[in-house]
């Protein structure tokens, strides 16, 4: 089994060119799937057997979001052992779907938007940095990896926009506020020089550490649930939230799904479609509040 696995993961990682945060998802649930096995082999179980193993993931108590993504990975998983010849049919492509419960992403107010990006003290270096931060999660609605990833050369100020790389390292143009670009280039024309001072060869992420690392995907998560607490914001506040906060905002300004889909990144408008019903939930709790009728 570890030897399928690595096989596996190998693929999906130079053939397919999916993202590390994809692949440490698969990854985690072929952990789990290879506890399940109790040491049987992959490559003789039936299709009756992959069931067992999610009415298992079920019987745990597991959201339904996990149990579809931990789905998707045996039918990745197993199409490849085909693939490799392992074996001659996949079981899991009889899998019945799993689909995700339907969740209309938190978000906050604009005036919550405009507590957390005042929160970072601008008298202290790393305050400075951190209010970059905030702001390209908000401006851009950046994914906490995107932004850990995002080179100097992917900020575009005189322009106005900035370059993203999303899942499977695609490249998306975004726009950038005038906010934005004022907080990037005080980053840029001060502390992050100190950042990066002595440090060889020169660090090409946008965002860096006291001592000139790129800041890690769990570091943002921590700065930005800091900051939230700082602003007296909700304790479950975390860079998704912005991301969200985004989307919302440009919906409920009227700004079309097209538009907000590729500034999103997303592969399918449907995802997108999520944020009308944001908006639609503000709307009728408006209505119930100030409607005679309601």
């Amino acid at each position: 089994m570890p030897l399928l696995v690595q096989g596996f993961l190998d693929y999906v990682r130079h053939e397919r060119g999916l993202s590390a945060n994809t692949i440490a998802a698969y990854a985690r649930d072929l952990s789990d799937f290879s506890d399940w096995l109790a040491g049987r082999s992959p490559l003789s179980l039936s299709s009756a057997d992959l069931g067992d193993s999610i009415t298992f993931l079920h019987g745990k108590g597991l959201a339904r979001a996990s149990v579809a993504r931990a789905t998707a990975t045996l039918r990745s998983f197993y199409r490849y052992l085909q693939l490799e010849g392992h074996i001659d049919r996949s079981p899991a492509d009889l899998l019945a779907g799993s689909h995700p419960d339907f969740a209309v992403p938190s978000s906050l107010s604009t005036d919550q938007i405009d507590r957390l990006l005042e929160a970072p003290d601008s008298r202290r270096p790393e305050g400075i940095r951190d209010r970059v931060l905030l702001e390209m999660l908000y401006a851009t609605g950046c994914r906490a990896s995107e932004v850990a990833n995002m080179a100097v050369a992917d900020v575009h100020a005189s322009e106005g926009f900035c370059k993203c790389r999303g899942k499977g390292d695609k490249e998306r143009i975004v726009p950038l506020g005038r906010r934005a670009i004022e907080a990037v280039r005080r980053w840029l024309d001060g502390p992050r020089r100190s950042f990066a001072a002595g440090v060889v060869p020169e660090p090409r992420w946008l965002l860096l550490s006291s001592r000139g690392n790129r800041l890690s995907r769990m570091r943002i998560w921590e700065i930005v649930r800091d900051h939230a607490a700082g602003a007296g914001l909700p304790a479950d506040i975390h860079p998704h939230t912005l991301r969200h906060s985004f989307a919302t905002h440009l919906v409920a300004g009227g700004v079309d799904l097209r538009h907000v889909q590729e500034m999103l990144g997303h592969a399918s408008i449907a995802t997108t479609q999520r944020y009308t019903h944001v908006d639609a939930a503000r709307l009728r709790r408006i209505h119930e509040r100030f409607h005679p009728r309601s």
